[in-house]
């Protein structure tokens, strides 16, 4: 079963995260606080899929009113080849639409050979003419920028 996911779905959803080798996770935004934030501000997008009880996969979706992003797109191994991945992308995708979103796009790691392969068999483009940076904030970080 395909369904939106809930904070209530997090400890499931993050056990899930841990079992997925070569998977990056973040303190704060990972959080349950983090989730529940992200999945506040964009209800009704994140993904999970369900089998007999147990989630075995899962998407965090959002957008920015202008460009969807899926993060954290992970599929149980033992669960894998089966259409779960897709039909999650594609709840997601179709989330993003009554939004009015037109465009997703999405980050994996290079090393991710599975990710990957996943993204170019179903279809989607990798960017080769952009560079992705990224900044943590935090107050260290702002203070030595401003420097």
């Amino acid at each position: 079963m395909i369904r939106a996911m809930t904070i209530e779905d997090y400890d499931n959803v993050y056990a899930l995260w841990m079992r997925i080798k070569g998977f990056a996770m973040r303190s704060i935004d990972d959080s349950k606080e983090g989730v529940e934030r992200f999945l506040l501000r964009n209800p009704g997008l994140s993904v999970v899929a369900e089998e007999n009880g147990k989630i075995v996969g899962a998407i965090l979706c959002g957008h920015d009113g202008r460009r969807g992003c899926m993060y954290h797109v992970c599929v149980d191994p033992d669960c894998r080849m089966q259409g779960i991945g897709k039909a999650m992308v594609v709840f997601a995708m179709e989330a993003l639409k009554k939004e009015h979103i037109s465009k997703i796009s999405l980050i994996a790691f290079t090393e991710n050979d599975i990710g990957n392969a996943f993204w170019n068999k179903i279809g989607w483009t990798k960017r080769l003419d952009l560079n992705y940076y990224d900044f943590v904030l935090n107050t260290e970080n702002i203070v030595a920028f401003n420097k």
